[in-house]
């Protein structure tokens, strides 16, 4: 027979349904990262001026710079599991070695709901605190982040335990923010709160209290502009370490000091002109000269950043220049370290493809940077800093 039966037909199925391969967990995983090599010593007036928190490339005995090697892996490997991991091939694990590997980040996000808008965060990742600190230096303008927000926390991470919560729609701006180039800080919820060590990342920890952080922030959208303000306060106490203090010097009888601040912050995304200010008060350890003692005092500081995005052909450039302030202490630091700083930078990122940026700033600074070793200690100059950046 030329031709099959039509009852033949009938009986075949309306369509043939082939399920698609399930992905494994490794599957959705993302392999990126981003380089930097920077110069700090171009037309500079005085080679004394140091930030030891900011860039340990500033000042005399210094050259050509590794400042950040990364590479983060990261992926949904379930629904509602989420995993990050960064290292960093460019730490310092003193003064005179360089370039070894330490861990950024290693947390995991726990999905409460099926979009994940509930979320706890376990493991060591950013503090919630300051729009800036949660700002990866890969989208930052300013080569370093501010003083006054910044000497909160080193590195701005410790390990902890965190509750996000952002809607969908807003995660997705969060997401928006950063991949459009409009320098965001990422997702960190629209509220988050949660308990953290407080003695920063890949430090033990020397007391048994936990910190306390709270953080609240929306990206407002007004017409083709979006503005997001934040509000974030945290409290602890912070131990001195033993290889922090000069012999010699006074402390508490167990080195024990009350360490809160509270900040407020406004961000206008560049769209083409940019407003990001920030400013906290609080309490904290600090070398005190009279006495050649650490103790608690007041601390209080900010910065504004001016900037404009430029699109030209397929090349983004970003003119931006920042003003900051801050007097206080830094506890990361020998002596918990006495700090006046008022700072004046304006430089301009050029992007002319997307796995290549190149920042030239001029930076015009005095410091007053105190302890025991130095009690008198206050420096002024100026310089050019340059820094190629590979991403990829």
């Amino acid at each position: 027979m030329l031709f099959a039966p039509m009852a033949t037909f009938a009986q075949l199925p309306d369509s043939v349904h082939v399920e698609a391969p399930k992905k494994h967990w490794y599957e959705n995983f993302s392999i990126r990262g981003y380089m930097q090599v920077r110069y700090n010593r171009l037309a500079e007036t005085n080679p004394k001026l140091k930030c030891e928190q900011c860039d340990k490339s500033w000042g005399e005995n210094n050259g050509l710079f590794i400042r950040r090697m990364r590479i983060i892996l990261s992926g949904q490997i379930h629904e509602r599991v989420y995993l990050y991991v960064q290292p960093d091939f460019a730490s310092a694990v003193n003064s005179t070695t360089l370039n070894f590997g330490q861990l950024r980040d290693a947390y995991m996000d726990i999905g409460i709901d099926k979009k994940n808008q509930y979320r706890i965060r376990l493991g060591q990742s950013k503090i919630p605190f300051g729009f800036e600190n949660l700002q990866s230096s890969q989208n930052r303008l300013p080569l370093d982040r501010d003083d006054a927000i910044n000497s909160a926390f080193a590195n701005e991470r410790d390990i902890a335990a965190f509750f996000y919560w952002a809607p969908d729609k807003i995660r997705k701006r969060f997401s928006h923010l950063v991949n459009d180039n409009l320098k965001g800080s990422g997702d960190y919820g629209v509220l988050g709160f949660g308990v953290f060590n407080g003695q920063t990342a890949n430090k033990p920890e020397l007391n048994n209290e936990m910190h306390i952080v709270g953080r609240a922030t929306y990206p407002f959208k007004i017409g083709k502009q979006i503005f997001e303000p934040s509000i974030q306060a945290y409290t602890g106490n912070y131990v001195m370490a033993a290889d922090q203090l000069t012999t010699g010097i006074k402390t508490t009888a167990n080195r024990t000091y009350k360490d809160e601040r509270a900040a407020v912050s406004l961000v206008l995304f560049p769209q083409p002109f940019g407003i990001q200010a920030e400013y906290n008060i609080g309490t904290g350890p600090e070398f005190n000269f009279a006495d050649s003692s650490i103790k608690e005092k007041q601390l209080s500081g900010g910065y504004v950043t001016l900037s404009y995005f430029i699109k030209f052909r397929k090349m983004a450039i970003f003119p931006f220049v920042r003003m900051q302030y801050y007097d206080g202490g830094k506890k990361h630091e020998l002596d918990a370290r006495s700090y006046t700083v008022n700072e004046y930078e304006g430089g301009i990122e050029w992007q002319p493809m997307k796995n290549f940026e190149f920042v030239a700033v001029f930076t015009n600074s005095k410091r007053r940077f105190e302890d025991l070793k130095s009690p008198k200690n206050t420096q002024e100059g100026s310089l050019i800093r340059l820094q190629a950046q590979l991403n990829f």
